[in-house]
């Protein structure tokens, strides 16, 4: 960790700025990867079935307003030295029962999600062998010991590696369609064909826009960055996050305006549409793409498992620690002397509530997988979740414009606006998910 040392030979924090540099890049390709989960490419996919390369403009938004959400956060970590939680805490005690609550039962809906989820395009490659729930609760079982046993130098390279199999994988199939690059160009200009408002919000807003956004600065202080002299290398691997994330999306995109929409061809909504588009694949290209693109299928998966069973957790134990801390009284946790930093995050990663809330992520989302979502379960799932995103950016608006930043890292006019623009897009998708929710 010589190289990403964030404190003088005193102990102090360093205050030269950091060359922004390739070399540091990280925390963005985890967000990246943990982000972009396989109802997320469906989604896409669907909107460029129904309109063709019409939407490429909300695609490209969408990329800048995630660049913009999740700058903020890693922003709040490096300028003040406090978690995102920290900074909750400070605006209430409203935000912890928020995220007690939501964070709890969120995770033991996101657990059998995304355990299914890494399982079905397994099963789709070897239909002969073990069923569905097989598959899942392996695949939860290698998530759980991977996180559990390895720190965030390992987690980091083989999320790279997972983001590095979607990325050929999906930009593969993209180019095997032959991109129709004038249509694509054409979708740069914003227009709205009729039926196309909810699509053209959720392609903005949907893509790579989870609690791992909030996770972000977590990893970054895991990385070793510690304060304000990381903004710009945060900076640049938060861009490199994003943009990444909108070759994603502009390469389902043409998949879904080139193979689906002249054809007509329906999808299955959420991650069971991959494998209907397996299918597709399958007859337009032979078998041997259609596998490819199982394994793309798979990486994608299964990065966003291991990516929530590492940032999400490592959130709950600040919130246990900070809960911890106020219950006894105590103004400062150890550790928050200073600024946060790797020692921190190591810490954490092998404390009982990390571990604890591992262990609720696996184990207990099981017996979902025997049983349909209970009818409450799913509407309070819906409700608390739909109500996160604009939680995370007007909650970011208040602390970054407040005295709990220093003047130098406070919000600027584009910030504001970006954020106010994130928070008013959140919030009407917020509304479209609790009314679409099986009241």
């Amino acid at each position: 960790m010589a190289e990403t040392s964030a404190t003088t030979g005193t102990g102090e924090p360093a205050s030269r700025p950091r060359k922004s540099s390739w070399k540091y890049i990280g925390p963005g390709i985890v967000v990246a990867a943990t982000g972009v989960g396989a109802g997320d490419l469906v989604a896409t996919l669907i909107a460029g079935s129904k309109f063709g390369y019409t939407l490429m403009w909300a695609a490209v938004i969408g990329c800048v307003v995630k660049i913009s959400l999740a700058e903020a956060a890693g922003r709040w970590h490096l300028a003040t030295g406090r978690t995102l939680f920290d900074g909750w805490r400070s605006l209430g005690p409203w935000t912890t029962v928020y995220f007690a609550v939501y964070v709890v039962l969120w995770g033991f809906i996101y657990g059998a999600t995304a355990m299914s989820s890494s399982a079905l395009p397994i099963v789709a490659l070897f239909p002969d062998g073990p069923g569905l729930k097989f598959w899942a609760i392996v695949t939860g079982l290698i998530g759980l010991a991977f996180v559990w046993f390895n720190r965030y130098a390992v987690f980091e390279k083989v999320m790279t590696v997972l983001i590095g199999i979607m990325f050929v994988v999906v930009v593969y199939v993209a180019a095997r369609v032959v991109p129709d690059v004038g249509a694509s160009f054409a979708g740069l200009l914003p227009v709205l064909p009729d039926g196309s408002l909810l699509y053209t919000l959720g392609l903005i807003g949907g893509v790579g826009g989870t609690i791992t956004m909030a996770a972000y600065g977590y990893w970054v202080n895991a990385k070793g960055w510690s304060n304000s002299s990381w903004m710009k290398v945060m900076r640049l691997d938060n861009r490199v996050a994003y943009i990444t994330t909108g070759v994603f999306v502009v390469a389902m995109l043409i998949v879904g305006a080139e193979l689906l929409h002249a054809s007509q061809v329906a999808l299955t909504s959420g991650d069971r549409g991959l494998i209907d588009l397996g299918k597709v694949l399958e007859d337009r290209f032979g078998a041997g793409t259609a596998k490819l693109f199982l394994v793309g299928f798979f990486a994608t998966s299964f990065s966003s498992l291991i990516g929530v069973w590492h940032g999400v957790s490592l959130m709950f134990a600040d919130f246990v620690e900070r809960f911890r801390a106020s219950a006894v009284g105590a103004a400062e946790t150890e550790g928050h002397e200073g600024h946060e930093g790797p020692g921190v995050a190591e810490r954490r990663q092998r404390s009982l509530p990390f571990r604890a809330y591992l262990l609720w992520l696996t184990f207990p989302p099981m017996t979902l997988l025997w049983l349909d979502e209970p009818f409450g379960l799913v509407i309070a799932y819906g409700v608390l979740g739909a109500f996160f995103m604009p939680f995370l950016a007007l909650t970011l608006l208040w602390l970054l414009n407040s005295s709990r930043t220093p003047g130098e890292w406070r919000n600027g006019w584009l910030s504001n606006g970006m954020l106010a623009l994130s928070g008013l897009l959140f919030v009407v998708l917020c509304v479209q998910q609790v009314r679409e929710l099986p009241w």
